[in-house]
């Protein structure tokens, strides 16, 4: 066998060891969400970010704030609020003064933008100008403030959380603004049991020590090995044929004519594919399968695969659609 491939073997083999490390610190405090979770994780190791959203009371906040903890990275938290400005995120100059010569200047005060993981709580309580805010951090990794570029550290997520039947006083997400989420994952109720032990766990006085398990270099060489994962020529030809059949215009496909109003666009198929190869590298897998693209087509595609008014009235989802379109088109065919 040849001893780079043996070497890179190797290293996947210790850096998923750590990933499930870091799913049992998360299990320390978070009950469930085994779904949830993965998908997390995925988003960090394809280097994107991620929307969640749930209704109150799902742990949403929680489960971010402890991911970041169990991470060896700086992690900052936004509270957005209707009075939020772009210059809270981002930061804003302030002028000094040299008090050896005595002349003054401006010097940018950088603002909690400036980390490696961000918790944006409630961002659909902002108005569309200060979401905007995000957009060149979360596609360039860079801000810019009165005609200066300046890096973000390496690596940065933006985690997001939203909920869905707080009406008043929320402004919806531009679908270019959601565009750039890599997955939007839906947090739904646990189980009977797991509703049992969230309830012992958290009414008592014990409270769980969280370790840090894992480094930023660990998890920016995990995204170098994620784009290394190899996926077959028809693979990315079904993920094509599944991302150009959500468009009304062009595809053949009935279903999608009569309930889509606009389809999803090529950052779709990148999506499917690289987090794809983040799950497969998860798993401590060199390869991608079709139960990966599968498994999720959704979170990559219900932001992006917008239904018709028609399709509203009628509860028809963007992930029904997804799911008649998994169900419609065959690897090879």
């Amino acid at each position: 066998m040849d001893k780079e491939l043996v070497n890179i073997e190797e290293e996947v083999t210790i850096l998923t060891e750590k990933l499930q490390k870091l799913r049992k610190e998360i299990g320390k405090v978070i009950t469930g969400q085994e779904e949830t979770v993965e998908q997390l994780l995925i988003t960090f190791l394809a280097g994107g970010h991620a929307l969640l959203e749930g209704v109150p009371g799902l742990a949403k906040t929680l489960m971010i704030r402890t991911l970041a903890q169990a991470i060896d990275l700086k992690f900052k938290r936004i509270q957005f609020t209707p009075d939020l400005m772009p210059s809270d995120i981002i930061g804003t100059e302030i002028l000094e003064e040299d008090y050896s010569t005595g002349k003054k200047f401006f010097k940018f005060n950088k603002g909690p933008i400036f980390s490696n993981i961000i918790l944006a709580d409630e961002i659909n309580r902002t108005p569309p100008k200060t979401q905007a805010a995000l957009l060149e951090a979360m596609q360039e990794f860079e801000v810019t403030y009165s005609g200066k570029t300046y890096e973000l550290d390496r690596p940065f997520f933006i985690l997001a959380t939203q909920n869905p039947i707080e009406q008043s006083g929320t402004f919806a997400l531009p679908e270019a603004q959601q565009d750039r989420f890599l997955l939007y994952i839906k947090i739904g109720y646990p189980n009977e049991s797991e509703e049992t032990t969230i309830l012992k766990n958290t009414t008592g006085v014990k409270k769980e020590t969280l370790n840090k398990v894992i480094s930023g270099e660990d998890i920016l060489r995990l995204q170098h090995l994620v784009r290394e994962v190899p996926i077959s020529d028809d693979l990315i030809t079904y993920v094509s044929k599944v991302i150009r059949a959500t468009r009304p215009e062009t595809t053949t496909n009935t279903y999608v004519k009569e309930w889509v109003n606009w389809g999803a666009g090529p950052r779709a198929g990148q999506a499917m594919i690289l987090t794809a190869k983040a799950r497969a590298l998860a798993q401590g897998r060199l390869a991608v399968t079709l139960d990966d693209l599968q498994q999720v087509a959704k979170p990559v595609l219900r932001h992006r695969v917008i239904v018709n008014f028609r399709a509203e009235s009628e509860g028809i989802t963007s992930d029904d659609v997804t799911r008649h379109l998994l169900k419609a088109i065959e690897v090879g065919k």
